[in-house]
């Protein structure tokens, strides 16, 4: 909100509401397992802007993603397992988005 503002076509409503409500977290524990405000984080706002699951539940939403004109994504490294995300992207979710033959 700080870069595009609170009213934006950058930014869709329901994430401005949602980061606009959520004085108070603790970014400490954020993207860790054992992070004591998940609830804070409620399941609409988890499915519409995350990518959780196998890596061809990635690759499927990914491509629908791009079906609706996403040409670019970002890979948050703000969790328990950075190397582990970068390495299955670069080997599998990559390669099978590109049309290349999966290591």
């Amino acid at each position: 909100m700080a870069r595009y503002g609170d009213q934006s076509d950058v930014v869709p409503q329901e994430l401005t509401d949602y980061v606009r409500a959520r004085e108070g977290y603790d970014y400490s524990h954020h993207g860790r397992v054992d992070n004591p405000d998940t609830d804070f984080v409620p399941d609409a706002i988890v499915d519409r802007f995350c990518l959780l699951g196998s890596v061809s539940d990635h690759v499927e939403k990914l491509e629908r993603l791009r079906a609706l004109g996403v040409d670019q994504f970002a890979v948050y490294a703000m969790h328990d397992d950075v190397d582990g995300v970068i390495d299955t992207y670069g080997r599998e979710v990559v390669p099978a988005l590109s049309g290349e033959p999966v290591a």
